[in-house]
């Protein structure tokens, strides 16, 4: 007997890899996710009694493969195949077999079908709403709380996807040079947000998902063979190497939520960072200008190189964050400004830094965590708990939640009158 809690990270690993043969061997996105969705739920089936195959992923091939023929057969007896249309010859059910499916390595097949899912002919965020569902399997809640949008609105974006495809008519093939640095950045934007799901998880038990924070730093590195002489490519690899090298220090053995400030130093990966802080030096070492990705790499450089926390130089920090804010404008990035501002001027004027952003990202955790800790600094404290209540209610996992409630508590202590 197997566990049906072992079998589902299976599925969700083998996705992309089973994903990108099915298309490859039908040409077909829709036809390949309901083959797929078909095969998983027979394992969900089968797999607790029989036990997980030797090579699940090649059962999953297998199994939806000749789901998604049969289901062909079925529509063939109302509409006769073309040649273009009909499927290729059913292949004997043999491990053999499925390399008539998938002749590339596994390793290499989720950047493929990212590339193939961010076609050109969809909107740039319509593309990587795709990719991350399609390719990454992230929820729709996962992927609004990336894009700080409802999960209506991805649902829309993906609807609209779905349908331009069909409408179209677009072939799903692998793009060629040309076609791959056209796609680049919404290849590149994907991976980063697979990242941060893993770094800063938008719902469950864990904050914390490192294998979604693993596969994004093997992704980005293989962007980086691709495109060894892209600055941002480097830059992307970098950031991911660096910031993923503190997760050892971001929680403790209880479960808590340890700030940056109070990480022991000593627990970060030193390997990972030499690899990003050597990423980040070709990055810097190319002639374009920095982009977002470099820049960020370059703030979380300045981390990796601090002693100590009392050793940061936060007047760096402020330096890239100022550029990023040229560069890519956003409210987050101007939010994580505010902790550099703070740091060297004070939380009054971080506190007015943030306040036109309210509106903006009302709905939005870290803004009223960050707001709820400016205000207490300022001894303000029913604004602050004011705050940190909205912070609670938008909490995403229960060791954002509890960090809150820590501050609540202290806040409650620290406002209280004393006694003689």
């Amino acid at each position: 007997m197997t566990d049906s809690s072992q079998i589902a990270p299976l599925l969700v690993a083998a996705r992309p890899r089973a994903l990108a043969a099915l298309l490859r061997y039908f040409h077909d996105l829709e036809r390949a996710e309901d083959a797929f969705q078909e095969a998983c739920l027979r394992a969900l089936q089968r797999w607790p009694d029989d036990g997980v195959p030797r090579d699940p992923l090649a059962w999953l091939i297998l199994v939806a493969r000749n789901a998604a023929l049969d289901r062909v057969r079925r529509e063939a007896r109302e509409t006769p195949l073309t040649d273009e249309t009909a499927p290729p010859d059913q292949p004997s059910d043999t491990a053999e077999s499925l390399d008539h499916l998938d002749r590339a390595r596994y390793g290499d097949e989720v950047l493929h079908l990212l590339f193939i899912a961010c076609h050109p002919a969809l909107p740039a965020p319509s593309r990587i709403a795709l990719a991350l569902r399609v390719v990454s399997g992230l929820t729709l809640a996962q992927i609004a709380s990336a894009f700080l949008i409802a999960e209506r609105a991805v649902e829309q974006r993906i609807v609209r996807a779905r349908q331009r495809i069909a409408a179209l008519g677009l072939p799903f093939e692998t793009p060629d040079a040309a076609a791959r640095e056209a796609r680049l950045s919404a290849v590149s934007a994907t991976i980063y947000l697979l990242f941060n799901e893993g770094y800063a998880a938008s719902g469950g038990e864990r904050m914390l998902r490192t294998p979604l924070c693993e596969e994004a730093i093997r992704l980005a590195q293989l962007l980086a063979d691709l495109f060894p002489a892209h600055d941002e490519t480097l830059g992307l690899l970098a950031l991911l190497q660096l910031q993923h090298a503190r997760h050892a220090a971001r929680i403790d053995a209880q479960g808590e939520v340890v700030l940056l400030e109070d990480q022991d130093r000593s627990a970060w990966d030193r390997d990972a960072i030499d690899a990003g802080l050597a990423a980040l030096a070709q990055a810097q070492a190319g002639a374009a200008p920095p982009g977002p990705y470099r820049l960020q790499a370059e703030i979380a450089a300045v981390h990796a190189r601090a002693a100590s926390a009392a050793d940061t130089d936060w007047a760096a920090i402020d330096r890239c964050y100022a550029a990023l804010e040229a560069v890519r404008p956003s409210p987050v990035v101007t939010l994580n400004r505010a902790v550099a501002v703070e740091k060297l001027h004070g939380a009054a004027s971080a506190l007015a830094l943030i306040a036109p952003l309210d509106t903006r990202l009302a709905g939005y955790f870290h803004f009223h965590g960050v707001r709820g800790a400016l205000l207490a600094r300022l001894a303000r404290h029913d604004e602050a708990s004011a705050a940190f209540a909205q912070a609670l209610a938008l909490a995403r996992t229960p060791a954002e939640a509890r960090h809150i409630q820590r501050q609540i508590a202290y806040l409650a202590t620290s406002a209280s009158p004393t006694r003689d």
